[in-house]
């Protein structure tokens, strides 16, 4: 089975003091972030590491999954 990437993301943005606000369409779920000023949006099957590193500077956090 392959792994995506959603947990890792999740992961950081708790560590980073973002919150889960609701779900969104289909698998999606939006989260408020301080870094942010919009909510961002979580696929739930992240396959690709340049969409999770996306999500994360949509987060306005620096750090990135290599």
């Amino acid at each position: 089975m392959v792994e995506g990437y959603t947990e890792r993301v999740r992961a950081l943005l708790l560590a980073h003091g973002c919150t889960y606000l609701r779900p969104g369409k289909g698998d999606h779920e939006l989260w408020l972030c301080p870094g942010s000023t919009r909510p961002v949006v979580v696929d739930g099957k992240m396959m690709s590491r340049h969409t999770a590193n996306g999500v994360l500077k949509q987060a306005g956090i620096k750090d990135r999954i290599r």
